[in-house]
């Protein structure tokens, strides 16, 4: 069994490579976690979960993290990713991604429509919301990504 991570914080970057695999990893250092192994998890924030925006994970470490990214190689295009939580008063937690063609803003906007229909389709209150976002107009291949990353 996997124990139930305690700490997150929210992360959203974008940056340009010389191929796709390279601007998604210059992306993710951008966003302080290029040096971790992300494993791919979908989108509930534990109970109790503490926010830590200067949390420092070891390098090489496994860690359960929900993303979204978009690459594009088509220069002068416009691309957004964003990642929300929605909080609830007493338990978990909803997370959110999103990465599109499309503005900061409208990503951001996305995110806060996603996470209310989330806590309605749960009959829960949502009590507060964070979301990072980030845009990137692509010079040759560029990467969005935002990023939830949940440590112990």
């Amino acid at each position: 069994m996997l124990p139930t991570p305690k700490k997150f914080f929210l992360t959203a970057a974008s940056a340009e490579g010389h191929n796709k695999l390279t601007a998604f990893d210059n992306a993710l250092l951008a966003g302080r976690i290029g040096n971790i192994n992300l494993i791919r998890v979908s989108s509930i924030l534990p109970p109790g979960a503490e926010y830590d925006p200067g949390l420092s994970i070891p390098p090489g470490s496994l860690v359960p993290t929900a993303y979204g990214y978009i690459i594009s190689d088509i220069p002068g295009e416009l691309i957004a990713a964003a990642v929300g939580i929605g909080f609830s008063e007493d338990t978990f937690g909803v997370i959110m991604e999103f990465a599109g063609k499309c503005s900061q803003r409208e990503a951001e906007a996305r995110i806060e429509a996603m996470l209310r229909e989330a806590f309605a389709s749960r009959g829960m209150k949502l009590v507060d919301m964070k979301i990072a976002a980030t845009e990137h107009r692509v010079e040759k291949i560029g990467c969005s990504l935002a990023a939830v990353p949940l440590w112990y």
